[in-house]
């Protein structure tokens, strides 16, 4: 079992000034290896088809719509399924001095994401994006290393790759995404949610 973890957003509470309205961890999982293997490929082959780089970085938030849908639609055959949480940094409803802590507000997302998805976890590899935000690498793989020692049955081993070198952790770099943009009705969410709304197991907004 593989298990790719990302986010979307950021962690900053200066809504008027540019900061995210929402803080997204998504987590998808891969039941059968032999499937990662093949979207991997399947990801692959897409870049020579649109007649893109080799090297080139599927990101949901950089790339143009024409790619975006060109990318859902090759990844949404493969079965593997996927949750979200969304943490909600309006301040009249997540309040309290510890969620303006970066370090706190990365660990309860990690927290409460990873609790959700739990039980359909066994003896799994989590791979974390390392081109990613530092604090939430360096707490999402605390938070989890205390999981692996309580439950070992749960996580096998833990991993960080750079999502350019990673076809895998650029699909749930887009599975982020398009959580986020659904979340906040933007344009075309549906367009895009429509590919992936059968993989989804559950999306939770935290606080309501």
């Amino acid at each position: 079992m593989l298990v790719f973890i990302d986010e979307s957003g950021d962690p900053g509470f200066k809504l008027n000034r540019g900061s995210s309205r929402f803080f997204v961890v998504a987590l998808v999982v891969f039941e059968d290896n032999g499937e990662a293997v093949a979207c991997d490929q399947r990801i692959n082959l897409l870049r020579r088809e649109i007649k893109l780089p080799d090297n080139f970085e599927f990101h949901f938030k950089e790339n143009s719509h024409r790619i975006r849908l060109k990318f859902l639609e090759a990844i949404a055959p493969y079965n593997f399924f996927y949750f979200g949480i969304a943490l909600n940094k309006d301040p009249e409803k997540l309040w309290g001095e510890g969620f303006k802590v970066k370090e706190s507000l990365y660990k309860y997302a990690c927290s409460l994401v990873f609790e959700n998805a739990k039980p359909y976890l066994r003896n799994a590899t989590v791979v974390i994006d390392k081109s990613g935000h530092k604090h939430f690498q360096v707490e999402l793989r605390k938070y989890l290393k205390e999981k692996a020692n309580i439950n070992k049955a749960i996580i096998r081993k833990i991993k960080t790759q750079r999502s350019k070198g990673n076809n895998l952790l650029q699909l749930v770099d887009y599975i982020a995404g398009v959580v986020n943009r659904n979340i906040l009705k933007k344009k075309r969410a549906d367009e895009y949610k429509k590919f992936i709304v059968h993989k989804e197991i559950y999306v939770q907004i935290w606080p309501r």
